[in-house]
């Protein structure tokens, strides 16, 4: 396993190995490739994840991202590699096909990621062509505190839309069709992302519509 910086999830868990930039770079270019090999196939769009503690997350929060040179420390480091993940995406995949990217809105733990560098580093997508930030949160540290609970999420969607101009996904426990309705209606979020929800119901679409 392997990370920004050798630092466990938990006390009890094995360390990773902390990434050195040759590894970095083919890491970038396996996310390019990927974008390639998706194009190809005929995918209409793609999204680099970059949430719920994947690498991409890592590098992004000072909890787990410890390292001492242009990728760790101040926030314009952190954000320098998913970034360059970002940037390699777009470009290996057809510029009239979009490109979004997820994000955590907040650790929920204090002193690691939060809103406000959340809208930094959607700015700075934003900048550079991505086409539609979904905002999620959480997934990063054991000690994440998360107020579950009907549309909790959504505060983070309504931050970093009032701060770019392009599109915005919400999720998280939206499973009725008034609810979702409001959120837009409001404009907290252009679009309303639904996962478990649809699992539990596969025809939740169409009684929506109804």
């Amino acid at each position: 396993t392997v990370a920004p910086s050798a630092v466990p999830f938990g006390a009890s868990d094995r360390a990773p190995l902390a990434l050195d930039r040759q590894a970095m770079i083919e890491l970038r270019d396996a996310f390019a490739a990927a974008a390639r090999r998706a194009a190809r196939l005929g995918i209409d769009a793609v999204q680099v994840h970059a949430a719920h503690g994947y690498l991409l997350h890592q590098f992004l929060s000072p909890l787990s991202n410890r390292r001492e040179d242009a990728f760790g420390g101040c926030l314009e480091n952190r954000l320098r590699f998913p970034l360059e993940v970002f940037d390699a995406v777009r470009d290996a995949f057809p510029a009239d096909r979009p490109v979004s990217v997820r994000v955590s809105g907040t650790d929920w733990v204090e002193g690691g990621w939060d809103c406000e560098q959340t809208i930094a580093f959607a700015q700075a997508l934003e900048a550079r062509g991505c086409s539609v930030i979904h905002v999620s949160s959480g997934g990063l540290h054991p000690n994440q505190a998360i107020p579950v609970g009907p549309s909790y999420q959504v505060p983070l969607a309504r931050a970093v839309k009032a701060n770019v101009g392009i599109p915005v996904v919400t999720v998280g426990l939206i499973t009725d069709y008034d609810q979702a309705e409001a959120i837009i209606g409001t404009g907290d979020a252009d679009l309303i992302a639904l996962g478990r929800t649809i699992l539990y119901d596969p025809r939740w679409p169409w009684h929506a519509a109804a």
